[in-house]
């Protein structure tokens, strides 16, 4: 009498490892989703760790690198509030967006115009007790509070802020000193 055959799927067995690989599929996007959003995110803002230098005793330094836009972007608190910058020489103070001043309770102490790529802006003034760039930290620094930036804008790090700082670069690396 010949063995049964056992090699036959039945339709159960097929239907299961169907639902298995479509989980596995969608378990795979979902990881691939994650790392270029990791990724991205990276390539944006590479400077989510910074890098503390201490070639001299007398000054505190932070080097920064240029994302691939050629931004230096990075991040850093506001009264001890996280928040993510870009340097912007061209902007007189530290611009920052209303939602993130909302979200840590800055006050505004009055208002004036602000010419910005867009055209002619009201902005808010208001003074940051302190802003801190890794080990690096400035008090009382000017600022003004943009309503027309969206949440997802980084805070433009301008010269109120920068005036207090040694800027060096060299390739693409940018270092903050302070003394």
């Amino acid at each position: 009498m010949p063995a049964p055959n056992n090699t036959q799927d039945t339709p159960v067995s097929k239907k299961t490892g169907r639902n298995m690989a479509i989980i596995a599929w969608v378990i795979g996007m979902i990881l691939l989703t994650r790392f270029l959003g990791v990724w991205e995110d990276k390539q944006h803002n590479p400077n989510q760790n910074l890098a503390t230098i201490s070639d001299d005793v007398s000054k505190t330094s932070v080097a920064l690198e240029r994302n691939r836009y050629g931004h230096y972007v990075f991040n850093g608190q506001i009264n001890g509030h996280d928040a993510t910058f870009m340097i912007d020489t061209g902007a007189t103070d530290v611009v920052i967006p209303q939602a993130l001043a909302d979200k840590i309770g800055l006050k505004h102490y009055g208002q004036s115009q602000a010419s910005t790529a867009n055209g002619i802006i009201t902005v808010f003034k208001t003074s940051l007790k302190r802003v801190s760039i890794g080990p690096i930290t400035l008090y009382n620094v000017s600022a003004s509070i943009n309503p027309a930036m969206t949440s997802e804008d980084e805070v433009l790090m301008g010269m109120s802020a920068l005036k207090q700082l040694e800027l060096r670069q060299k390739n693409t690396t940018l270092t903050l000193s302070q003394h």
